[in-house]
């Protein structure tokens, strides 16, 4: 099992099996939002490090992950999904015209 695996099986644990005083199960008795805001923070902090340090970088990224494998867990996509996904992905080329921007939301 990988790292992230094994952070993300400990997440869902914590969703299934609460523990006081824990922040994991603190953001999923916050709920949804207060996950979805925690994930944009630390997006927010890894662009502001990768233009910084590494070092910081590196951190801020592994909190970004940890964030956005709490917001998996809240909404029930497993990490195979994700790894179907991003095996879809491997070798595919696709048009600049074809990818969404912003505007298109």
């Amino acid at each position: 099992m990988t790292i992230p695996e094994e952070v993300y099986q400990e997440i869902l644990d914590r969703k299934n099996n609460p523990k006081e005083g824990s922040y994991t199960s603190y953001l999923f008795e916050k709920g949804l939002d207060k996950i979805l805001k925690k994930v944009g923070e630390e997006a927010t902090e890894v662009v502001i490090a990768a233009k910084n340090d590494q070092t910081e970088l590196i951190s801020e990224t592994s909190d970004l992950l940890y964030h956005l494998f709490v917001l998996l867990v809240e909404k029930g996509v497993t990490l195979d999904e994700i790894n179907q996904e991003m095996a879809a992905r491997i070798g595919k080329k696709s048009r600049i015209h074809d990818r969404k921007t912003i505007e298109d939301y």
